[in-house]
């Protein structure tokens, strides 16, 4: 494997690493203010900010998971981003007006002024934690293809790869963000079509074996249709769970907050989130069809597909502290002793399907593109990793600024200590999403599945405050605590008893509901309970019906 990567694709790696780096460097001078470091002055055109939100949203778990989740099961994931334009409709006429108007870098600042200080800080700080686990997530996935190829310890990838990333951030703040961005939007959209144009060249009967592979195996299907089926991905629940999602998104994210209030003008601000709905869409298809294209490159050449299992062995084997015991050969091939081989062979007969779905496009990169291209898929990994991690460093440090330091500890600071706070809370959080990566080096499921779940209990509770504030005009700050108080007891509900931890006596009050609909029933929870507690606490309560 390791001889695959080549001069030429170090090459093309290292230019790209410059040529972020200087990036950051050039813009370093734009962000010596809190301001230009949070908001880039609010200068910056719709096609910009655009281009960034997309690359924001396209990490390296759209990069990997997708094709690994289509490679595994079906395009049914794929009916998530059906749901965007509709999130983005819903958050172009109310969420993006409203920001613009306050003035705020916060987006949590709103909460505030509508059910008090609490609720400022219960968002900020679900938010905070929620970017720790982004940050871990898209890193771990930025590191597979990199232990994959060479055969690293995946931890110490990691950790590299969290330094260079910290430091990026650091140094220059949403400007150099957001053009960086733009620029790996272009970077990681090339590497994607090179690979799809590869795979299907490579085909022994062409391109048309994708097609007849997958319609056999069923996979291009969206999944079941069933209406009241709650317990499974059917079609409509991912469609509103996206629907939920991307409302989450595009309508209570920080870090998307941040290129609205960074956009020139609320024309802009809106562009800036019709381009990156607009892109996302057939962009998230090409990825699944890159899946499916795999799924029938391996069913063409099982013998790659060995080579995966193997991998993926010694990386089982790896993190259980078994380390690899052999010889070097003549011609500089590692023979395994007796003891590990039997070791490795054991644990990869044991591997599922679904273990490989995440690490088979990376071994394709590795293995089967040509000089330069293996380098350009890694630069583009990176870069769909980059853009999001730097992201939610810039978006976390302005909370901890705007909503805890200004906010209590010093309102009167100046501007060069809230620049102080921005670079420490940057390096912490880059550290705590570098820790968060680490823990999840002993993952066995789809990262894809674990981020939804990750991502639903920490959004739920923020997006159905804010949609309570929107919709109940009686609901005050004693009705908002109990409906986010009952609310998260829903949530915590639906985790627990279907995470394998829920005790055998209580079976019959386990939740009936897909983890999907972890984010719609907690976010509908928190609305119903904060509008019936809104009429109660007013003293006002609902008419009787007749008689």
């Amino acid at each position: 494997m390791q001889a695959q990567f080549t001069i030429i694709d170090w090459s093309v790696l290292i230019l790209y690493f410059v040529g972020v780096i200087g990036i950051g460097l050039y813009f370093s001078g734009n962000s010596r203010s809190s301001d230009n470091f949070t908001t880039g002055g609010r200068s910056l055109p719709g096609w910009l900010c655009g281009l960034s939100i997309f690359a924001t949203f396209l990490s390296s778990i759209s990069y990997l998971a997708l094709p690994g989740k289509s490679f595994v099961d079906n395009w049914n994931p794929f009916v998530f981003s059906l749901a965007l334009p509709l999130a983005a409709l819903i958050a172009v006429r109310y969420f993006v007006p409203l920001y613009r108007s306050t003035g705020e870098v916060s987006a949590y600042a709103l909460l505030e002024r509508r059910f008090g200080a609490w609720a400022r800080v219960y968002a900020s700080a679900f938010y905070l934690l929620y970017q720790i686990a982004r940050i871990g997530v898209v890193m771990y996935l930025m590191a597979l293809p990199m232990a994959v190829i060479f055969g690293w310890d995946i931890r110490w990838i990691i950790v590299c790869t969290g330094i260079v990333v910290t430091v990026y951030a650091f140094i220059g703040g949403i400007v150099a963000v957001i053009w960086a961005d733009a620029i790996q939007a272009i970077v990681l959209l090339a590497g994607a079509l090179i690979a799809v144009a590869v795979i299907l060249v490579g085909l022994p009967e062409g391109p048309g074996q994708v097609f007849q592979i997958a319609n056999d195996s069923e996979k291009f299907s969206l999944g079941s249709s069933e209406i009241w089926t709650v317990s499974q991905p059917t079609i409509w629940i991912v469609l509103l769970f996206g629907l939920f999602e991307n409302l989450k998104n595009f309508g209570i994210d920080q870090s998307y907050i941040q290129r609205y209030i960074a956009a020139k003008s609320d024309r802009d601000a809106a562009r800036s989130l019709w381009i990156s709905a607009g892109l996302y869409v057939p962009v998230s298809a090409l990825f699944f069809f890159i899946g499916t294209s795999l799924f029938a490159w391996y069913s063409s050449y099982p013998e790659d597909l060995d080579q995966v299992r193997q991998i993926v062995a010694r990386q089982r084997l790896m993190q259980q502290g078994v380390d690899p015991e052999f010889t070097l050969s003549a011609d500089n091939v590692e023979i395994y002793s007796p003891s590990y081989q039997e070791q490795l062979d054991t644990t990869a007969a044991s591997l599922t399907p679904r273990d490989l779905g995440d690490r088979v496009f990376p071994h394709f990169i590795s293995a089967h593109l040509p000089q330069g291209l293996s380098g350009l898929l890694i630069a583009a990994v990176f870069a769909a990793a980059m853009s999001t991690v730097s992201t939610s460093l810039n978006s976390s440090a302005t909370l901890v600024m705007s909503d805890f330091y200004q906010r209590f500890v010093r309102p009167e600071a100046t501007d060069r200590q809230r620049m102080r706070v921005l670079h420490v809370a940057t390096v912490v959080w880059g550290l705590l999403g570098t820790g968060m990566a680490i823990a999840l080096v002993r993952l066995t499921e789809s990262a894809l599945d674990v981020w939804w779940t990750l991502s639903s209990v920490l959004g739920s509770g923020i997006v159905g405050l804010f949609l309570l504030g929107l919709i109940s005009q009686r609901a005050n700050s004693r009705a908002a605590i109990a409906a986010v108080g009952s609310g998260s007891l829903v949530i915590a509900w639906m985790v627990l008893s279907t995470s394998g931890l829920w005790p055998e006596e209580l079976a019959e009050l386990q939740s009936p509901f897909h983890q999907f609909l972890v984010i719609v029933v907690g976010t509908v929870s928190i609305v119903v309970i904060g509008c019936i507690a809104g009429l109660a606490t007013s003293g006002m309560r609902p008419p009787a019906k007749d008689a």
